[in-house]
């Protein structure tokens, strides 16, 4: 979408649901055909653009920016921007990569500072700008241009892990480090097989070497590992316990407690997650991606042990595993597995790439999986003979909000909808059965759009972007909503839509030099229009985008019945 004066250009891009592995996170619409036909009602112009699953595109992961996020239930938080705007009408497809993020930072004015708290003993990450304690970082920073990264090889986690078992007659496999600190920007992460040892008390997962062990076979290792996916990020990091990861060929603490052939996963659940956004990007899909191929025959070992968060997404940590989570830090039992993973898969952002997840998962079986936790009824957005379809109106309680929601009310009944208006609030369960009974859902920028993952497939995401540039934010919902088999509409207001009217003059420099403020880093960015700015949207520009979800649902609907 692009912005001509005050003509704003929006573009619904729908992907159909993958029906192969290798579609999904990066399925692009090359090859789509562009509506030629512009909605004249008021100043908006509206192209269509529709596309199947196709072949992925090059890989790239993308960090996200969800700043003062007052829809986040359990607080907060602030994410630097990470990733750059791409052209106007494009798919925004692979993002930008953590690679693009050290890129930015080192950008700043200020050099950065060389971080001293390594995630690990055996590799370092890459020095990071540290931001103010109290808040998850802002990097002072230039916003991205547009950039293609190629990205590094992530790591996967194997369907069948191979186990070494020391009374096996099967030859001992060739050595290879424990822990893997290089390949991935986002997460130190480490495997273990053999006879493993956790013992929380101490913070040490223990590969104890086998009988007939040599030098080929097995290595004396040790590694301090922080198993939370934002390792280049010293404010998301310092809250994180750090583990010792280790292989000794002597004497180990005793088992208290085997599990057999059970495996084992490490994380924290600290860091950012106190963020609605984060609770999802951070733990909860990249549990998914690592556990979901073990059927529930996994335990969850957990550090940083918050039981207000824990209780809050119990629901989905029992459909993951059959077992009780451990406290690892306040557990003093030997626990003894035959395979450990110490640190979650992580690929993007509230993305998953499907040709390097276990079982070809992609962003569809997280929804269908996330449906299927709460119980959710509808896996088809097709509204019922005689019913109008439903939109959601996320509403927020501080910043970027929108001032005029009763107008916005009668606007979307007159064009067909029936609308419903909700802020969210702690409990998961309520919110996701009221998302999963509308067929669309809008907001401003903001983690209240998470919620999208209950809507149903075919569903639309309309998100609202605010005065400033932002529209390189916009892409941390654009990309994700497509691999959920979502129809994407982006609004991008005008000045006299922004309550920054109300406060600066019309030739301020933060209507006619937004670049200026951005060069002075993210706080001058965040303060200006993030934190200080509302929305009052001009329901004549913005009915067109109304028509158009309409139109993509009643499209749907009969697709649906043809079916």
């Amino acid at each position: 979408m692009s912005v001509h004066g005050d003509r704003a250009e929006l573009v619904c891009f729908v992907l159909q649901p993958p029906r192969t592995q290798d579609s999904g996170r990066n399925a692009s619409v090359v090859g789509t055909k562009k509506n030629e036909t512009f909605v004249g009602d008021g100043d908006a112009s509206v192209v269509v653009a529709s596309a199947a699953a196709s072949k992925p595109a090059a890989e790239g992961g993308k960090d996200v920016v969800l700043a003062n996020d007052d829809d986040a239930i359990g607080g907060g938080a602030v994410l630097p921007p990470v990733s750059s705007e791409e052209s106007a009408n494009s798919t925004q497809e692979s993002g930008v990569l953590e690679d693009e993020e050290l890129q930015v930072q080192d950008a700043v004015a200020n050099p950065p500072k060389k971080n001293n708290d390594s995630s690990s003993s055996n590799g370092s990450s890459p020095s990071v700008v540290p931001s103010n304690p109290a808040t998850p970082p802002a990097p002072v920073q230039q916003i991205p241009s547009t950039t293609e990264v190629k990205a590094p090889a992530d790591q996967q986690i194997p369907p069948i892990p191979e186990v070494k078992k020391a009374d096996s007659e099967t030859p001992l496999r060739e050595w290879k480090p424990l822990c893997d600190v290089t390949s991935n920007r986002r997460i130190d992460w480490c495997e273990l097989d053999g006879d493993v040892r956790v013992l929380g008390a101490n913070a040490s997962v223990t590969l104890v070497a086998p009988p007939g062990a040599d030098d080929r076979t097995f290595r004396e290792e040790s590694w301090r590992i922080k198993p939370y996916p934002r390792k280049a990020d010293p404010n998301a990091m310092r809250h994180v316990r750090v583990l010792t990861v280790q292989s000794v060929a002597g004497e180990a603490p005793a088992c208290t407690d085997r599990h057999g052939d059970v495996p084992a996963l490490v994380f924290s659940d600290r860091g950012y997650t106190g963020n609605y956004f984060h609770a999802y990007t951070d733990v909860i899909l990249p549990l998914f991606l690592t556990a979901r191929q073990y059927a529930g025959v996994v335990r969850l070992l957990v550090t940083d042990f918050q039981m207000w968060w824990l209780g809050k997404f119990l629901p989905v940590f029992k459909s993951i595993s059959n077992y009780e989570l451990i406290d690892l830090d306040s557990d003093p039992r030997v626990h003894c597995f035959r395979h450990v993973q110490v640190g979650l898969t992580s690929h993007y952002d509230f993305s998953i790439d499907p040709r390097r997840a276990p079982n070809g998962y992609s962003m569809l079986d997280f929804t269908k999986f996330m449906r299927a936790t709460y119980g959710l009824p509808r896996d088809v957005a097709a509204t019922d003979a005689g019913k109008r379809p439903r939109l959601l109106v996320i509403a927020r309680a501080r910043t970027r909000r929108f001032v005029n929601t009763e107008e916005i009310v009668r606007g979307a009944e007159k064009v067909g909808f029936e609308v419903v208006v909700s802020e969210g609030e702690h409990e998961v369960a309520p919110f996701a059965e009221l998302a999963n009974s509308c067929d669309a859902i809008v907001g401003v920028h903001g983690a209240g759009l998470t919620n999208m993952v209950f809507l149903p497939t075919g569903g639309v995401v309309i998100q609202v972007v605010p005065l400033g540039g932002l529209e390189f934010v916009a892409g941390y919902f654009r990309g994700p909503s497509k691999d959920m088999g979502l129809c994407y509409l982006e609004y991008r207001i005008t000045p006299e839509e922004s309550t920054l009217i109300d406060q600066y003059p019309r030739d301020h420099p933060i209507f006619t030099n937004p670049d200026g403020v951005k060069s002075k880093g993210w706080d001058s960015l965040k303060e200006a229009y993030l934190d200080k700015q509302d929305v009052r949207l001009d329901m004549k520009r913005f009915r067109p985008t109304l028509k158009k979800a309409i139109e993509h649902l009643k499209k749907a609907k009969s697709d649906s019945s043809s079916n």
